[in-house]
């Protein structure tokens, strides 16, 4: 394994700079047993997977539906993954192999996480399948005129309800996923035109069982990049998580989520879990609830639901 490389991360709107040190993963500090490890007495951890979400796209930034746009990290974003990577480096993480989505905002992110590690010779899988949500007819437009001209309840529909996809997107439209080559492998009518979160879920898990499941029963250390809704469809699988409920849970961006599994891949549930999850983040819990609390807050302002004095005063 490659020594953690010296790494400056920028910090947005600053000159101040903070400073890893070079620190190989045969030191005490990195072998020390993961905070992944927490067991209960009568389970063995068998393999780990920890879930990333993306940092801040240029998008999420303009306040604009993004599903399956390809745009950026911005700045922030990039310092977010390199957050990450400073987190699984002090949990003594190391990956065997990592999945991704085909968005550039995810693969800028596990690559951040990855070369800050000294781990850029994990193999990475890409796939379509742990894309975020398709946004149909939303893509490219701003969220707050976009209530302006539908109204707060039939937006609300779309946002958070499991079930109700936002109007499909035109296979004129130039965000329409058919115009791009990444999906020219891809059947056209398995290219969705929209989808609510029960969509993505149902698109995500054969991935899960079929490409992921394997390398967790092989014991593997695995390290998934991906998005909101794309992980919110893997998490309801492992904590058996409620429609309603999965709808209104908050994942915060780049703060690693990590699970451990017995031998029969069932989840070891971790003691410093946040119900309704039984893994846990790489953040103590004030912080945690903090983020999370940013991120339903920036999604309230976005919407116009809430003021932007309200939000960086809560």
């Amino acid at each position: 394994m490659a020594p953690l490389s010296t790494t400056f991360l920028l910090l947005q709107g600053a000159s101040a700079f903070r400073v890893i040190p070079s620190v190989g993963f045969g030191s005490a500090l990195a072998v020390r047993p993961a905070a992944a490890s927490v067991t209960m007495a009568d389970q063995e951890p068998h393999s780990t997977i920890i879930f990333l979400r993306h940092g801040q796209s240029v998008w999420n930034a303009a306040s604009l539906f993004t599903g399956w746009a390809d745009v950026e990290l911005t700045t922030l974003g990039k310092n977010e993954a390199a957050g990450a990577a400073t987190a699984m480096w002090e949990a003594g993480l190391k990956v065997d192999v990592a999945y991704c989505s085909l968005l550039k905002r995810a693969q800028q992110t596990l690559d951040i996480a990855l070369k800050i590690t000294g781990q850029e010779d994990v193999p990475v899988n890409y796939d379509w399948r742990l894309n975020e949500r398709m946004y149909g007819g939303l893509t490219g437009l701003n969220k707050k005129e976009t209530v302006a001209k539908y109204g707060d309840e039939q937006v609300g529909k779309w946002r958070r309800s499991y079930s109700i996809p936002p109007p499909p997107i035109e296979t004129t439209s130039e965000y329409w996923p058919g115009n791009d080559n990444k999906y020219a492998h891809i059947p056209e009518d398995e290219i969705p035109l929209s989808e609510c979160l029960k969509d993505t879920v149902d698109r995500c898990l054969p991935y899960w069982e079929k490409s992921i499941i394997p390398a967790l029963s092989r014991g593997k250390t695995v390290l998934v990049a991906a998005h909101g809704n794309s992980i919110r469809g893997m998490l309801k699988y492992l904590d058996n998580i409620s429609d309603d409920e999965i709808t209104k849970l908050e994942i915060p961006t780049g703060v690693p989520l990590v699970y451990t599994l017995d031998k029969d891949l069932k989840v070891i549930p971790s003691s410093m879990a946040v119900a309704p999850l039984t893994g846990h983040f790489l953040i103590d819990e004030e912080e945690l609830k903090r983020k999370q609390e940013e991120v339903a807050n920036q999604s309230k302002l976005r919407y116009g639901e809430i003021k932007e004095e309200e939000a960086a005063a809560a």
